[in-house]
């Protein structure tokens, strides 16, 4: 009877263990860390290198912060939106050229609309030239330890050259949420209001996972659909990072069974991000996911994941409806009373690399995020 009683206890307890730690079965990388102590929970395959899609705008928003940190300019400084900048395909504001708003607003509209129009009017006002500010982009990578990871756009529209670690980009978290944890709040923005448009963000944890406060998603073919996820409870600050997961579901559902998972330990055990060590001999080009994300099978099958509205439907229990309508912040044009940027004004003479691979025009839409 009790050898019986023992089983079936044990039986019981793997069987919770199983349903905590289960995740999604996906492709690409993954990290989970705490971002206090920089302490790793969970990783797989850390240190392979990955597009990194739009979540390249953390870095475009941290080299801004630290123009500002160097009285460069100000958070009213104004962004201008020059004609290249205009030319960027989407997603994108579509601001005419000679446009002005604030870097305040600016920010906003990166982390929430992920608009590449804008991320490119930000390195040339931030940097004096598009080339100028990813110069800057790869130099802070350098000074953070990103070692495996180089720009050649402030935006993540897709280049071959362009390239980062899950390791990496946990790295640059860090560093955006403990340098400067004054504008955490630009991360958890629920939805943007411009005009007439309420634009929400494409984060789907925001305002649906209990203590979810961040961060920036990224998609283009290459890379899938990439999230790094933020949550807070009990004054304890955990990131997931989720690259090349195959709809905006999957990478939601991933992240949160992450950092549902991430609550119930203490890590105290757990290797730092400096420690880590890849376990594995790492493949030293990208992964191209495209013909596997962006096939007409596969995106019949994300359709399969909208209701008759459109809307995603979660399966995660762990994900809840929002149900009332986002909180916007609005964001607009002008208010732009701010010193313009220090930085010296450059000809975009192109650097010694090829011009980013940008998708065909007509599949960018559905390309630039989400």
């Amino acid at each position: 009877m009790r050898i019986w009683l023992s089983c079936k206890i044990l039986t019981a307890i793997l069987a919770l263990a199983l349903t905590i730690t289960a995740l999604p079965a996906f492709a690409g990388p993954h990290i989970l860390f705490d971002v206090k102590s920089g302490k790793v929970l969970s990783e797989e395959d850390a240190f392979r290198r990955w597009y990194p899609a739009s979540i390249t705008k953390l870095m475009t928003a941290y080299v801004a912060f630290r123009a500002v940190q160097a009285g460069e300019m100000q958070l009213d400084s104004p962004v201008r939106v020059s004609k290249n900048a205009s030319q960027e395909p989407p997603s994108k504001m579509g601001y005419p050229p000679g446009s002005v708003l604030t870097l305040d607003n600016a920010i906003k509209i990166l982390m929430v609309k992920s608009a590449n129009d804008i991320a490119t009017a930000v390195a040339e006002s931030v940097g004096g030239s598009e080339n100028a500010f990813v110069g800057r982009m790869n130099a802070e990578a350098r000074r953070l330890g990103m070692t495996d990871t180089r720009f050649v756009n402030a935006h993540g529209l897709h280049s071959p050259q362009q390239y980062s670690t899950a390791r990496d980009l946990a790295l640059l978290v860090r560093a955006l949420r403990t340098e400067f944890a004054a504008y955490a709040g630009y991360y958890s923005i629920e939805a943007l209001s411009a005009g007439d448009k309420t634009l929400p963000n494409y984060n789907m944890l925001v305002g649906r996972f209990p203590g979810a406060d961040g961060m920036k998603t990224g998609y283009i073919c290459a890379s899938g659909f990439n999230l790094v996820a933020t949550a807070t409870r009990n004054g304890r600050t955990l990131a997931a990072i989720v690259l090349g997961a195959f709809s905006q579901v999957e990478r939601a559902e991933i992240a949160a069974s992450l950092l549902d998972k991430g609550f119930r330990q203490s890590g105290l055990a757990a290797p730092t991000l400096a420690s880590l060590k890849p376990t594995n001999p790492q493949r030293n080009t990208p992964t191209d996911l495209r013909p596997q994300v962006c096939s007409p099978e596969a995106v019949a099958k994300r359709n399969e994941q909208r209701d008759d509205e459109g809307r995603l439907i979660m399966t995660s229990d762990l994900i809840k409806p929002m149900e009332r309508e986002p909180h916007a912040v609005a964001v607009g044009l002008g208010g732009a009373t701010g010193p313009e940027s220090t930085a010296p004004r450059y000809a975009n003479v192109p650097i010694p690399t090829p011009r980013p691979d940008y998708p065909p025009r007509q599949q960018a839409v559905s390309a630039g995020d989400g």
